[in-house]
Protein backbone atom coordinates (compact mmCIF):
# COMPACT_ATOMS: atom_id res chain seq x y z
CA UNK A 1 0.00 0.00 0.00
CA UNK A 2 1.48 3.36 -1.20
CA UNK A 3 0.11 5.55 1.94
CA UNK A 4 -2.97 7.12 0.49
CA UNK A 5 -6.44 6.43 1.53
CA UNK A 6 -8.66 4.37 -0.34
CA UNK A 7 -12.40 5.88 -1.68
CA UNK A 8 -15.17 4.23 0.48
CA UNK A 9 -17.09 1.98 -2.43
CA UNK A 10 -20.87 3.76 -2.08
CA UNK A 11 -18.75 6.91 -2.80
CA UNK A 12 -17.07 6.04 -5.82
CA UNK A 13 -20.46 4.34 -7.29
CA UNK A 14 -21.68 7.44 -6.39
CA UNK A 15 -19.00 9.39 -8.06
CA UNK A 16 -19.15 7.03 -11.35
CA UNK A 17 -22.84 7.50 -11.43
CA UNK A 18 -22.53 11.45 -11.64
CA UNK A 19 -20.11 11.76 -14.22
CA UNK A 20 -22.08 9.12 -16.23
CA UNK A 21 -25.59 11.22 -15.84
CA UNK A 22 -23.11 14.74 -16.29
CA UNK A 23 -21.94 13.28 -19.18
CA UNK A 24 -24.92 12.16 -20.74
CA UNK A 25 -26.40 15.63 -20.25
CA UNK A 26 -23.73 17.17 -21.80
CA UNK A 27 -23.29 15.50 -24.94
CA UNK A 28 -27.39 15.76 -24.94
CA UNK A 29 -26.85 19.48 -24.78
CA UNK A 30 -24.04 19.76 -27.59
CA UNK A 31 -26.12 17.51 -29.82
CA UNK A 32 -29.12 19.10 -29.76
CA UNK A 33 -27.20 22.70 -29.84
CA UNK A 34 -25.84 21.19 -33.47
CA UNK A 35 -29.52 20.20 -34.92
CA UNK A 36 -31.03 23.40 -34.37
CA UNK A 37 -28.18 25.60 -35.71
CA UNK A 38 -28.36 23.82 -38.80
CA UNK A 39 -32.04 23.77 -39.32
CA UNK A 40 -31.70 27.29 -38.16
CA UNK A 41 -29.64 27.90 -41.46
CA UNK A 42 -31.19 25.70 -43.95
CA UNK A 43 -34.42 27.42 -42.96
CA UNK A 44 -32.42 30.92 -43.29
CA UNK A 45 -30.73 29.99 -46.68
CA UNK A 46 -34.24 28.58 -48.03
CA UNK A 47 -35.96 32.38 -46.66
CA UNK A 48 -32.91 34.44 -48.32
CA UNK A 49 -33.22 32.61 -51.74
CA UNK A 50 -37.17 33.56 -52.25
CA UNK A 51 -36.96 37.14 -50.41
CA UNK A 52 -37.48 40.31 -51.78
CA UNK A 53 -34.60 42.67 -51.37
CA UNK A 54 -35.34 45.06 -48.17
CA UNK A 55 -36.73 48.50 -50.06
CA UNK A 56 -35.14 50.68 -46.81
CA UNK A 57 -31.81 49.99 -47.42
CA UNK A 58 -31.58 48.60 -51.08
CA UNK A 59 -30.43 44.79 -50.19
CA UNK A 60 -27.43 45.90 -48.20
CA UNK A 61 -28.77 46.04 -44.63
CA UNK A 62 -26.93 49.21 -43.74
CA UNK A 63 -28.01 52.75 -44.52
CA UNK A 64 -26.58 56.56 -43.80
CA UNK A 65 -26.69 56.99 -39.91
CA UNK A 66 -29.62 59.27 -39.32
CA UNK A 67 -28.64 60.65 -35.92
CA UNK A 68 -25.59 62.06 -37.11
CA UNK A 69 -26.14 62.18 -40.73
CA UNK A 70 -22.91 60.53 -42.12
CA UNK A 71 -20.67 63.01 -40.26
CA UNK A 72 -19.57 60.25 -37.44
CA UNK A 73 -20.01 62.74 -34.80
CA UNK A 74 -23.05 65.00 -33.41
CA UNK A 75 -22.96 67.92 -31.26
CA UNK A 76 -23.54 67.98 -27.53
CA UNK A 77 -23.89 70.12 -24.91
CA UNK A 78 -24.32 68.11 -21.20
CA UNK A 79 -26.46 71.89 -20.27
CA UNK A 80 -29.75 73.09 -21.47
CA UNK A 81 -28.61 76.44 -22.29
CA UNK A 82 -25.05 75.69 -23.94
CA UNK A 83 -22.23 77.70 -23.36
CA UNK A 84 -19.78 74.99 -25.01
CA UNK A 85 -20.71 72.51 -27.62
CA UNK A 86 -18.83 69.15 -27.29
CA UNK A 87 -18.50 67.26 -30.45
CA UNK A 88 -19.15 63.45 -29.39
CA UNK A 89 -19.02 60.27 -31.07
CA UNK A 90 -22.07 59.09 -32.48
CA UNK A 91 -23.43 57.04 -30.24
CA UNK A 92 -25.93 54.96 -32.89
CA UNK A 93 -23.48 54.35 -35.38
CA UNK A 94 -20.74 54.26 -33.15
CA UNK A 95 -18.73 56.48 -35.49
CA UNK A 96 -18.92 53.92 -38.52
CA UNK A 97 -21.55 56.57 -40.40
CA UNK A 98 -24.01 53.46 -41.51
CA UNK A 99 -26.11 52.14 -38.90
CA UNK A 100 -28.19 48.60 -39.37
CA UNK A 101 -30.98 48.73 -40.85
CA UNK A 102 -34.00 48.07 -38.85
CA UNK A 103 -36.13 47.32 -41.03
CA UNK A 104 -34.47 43.95 -42.60
CA UNK A 105 -32.30 43.90 -38.93
CA UNK A 106 -29.03 43.74 -41.38
CA UNK A 107 -29.80 40.64 -43.26
CA UNK A 108 -30.30 42.47 -46.61
CA UNK A 109 -34.23 41.38 -47.42
CA UNK A 110 -37.40 41.29 -46.04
Amino acid sequence: MTGGKRVPGPLRVLGRTAAFLFGGLFTLSVASSVTIRSLQAFSESKRKKLALPCKMCKGTGFYECKLCKGNSTIEWSPLYDPIFINPCVCPTCEGNRVQRCLNCLGKGYS
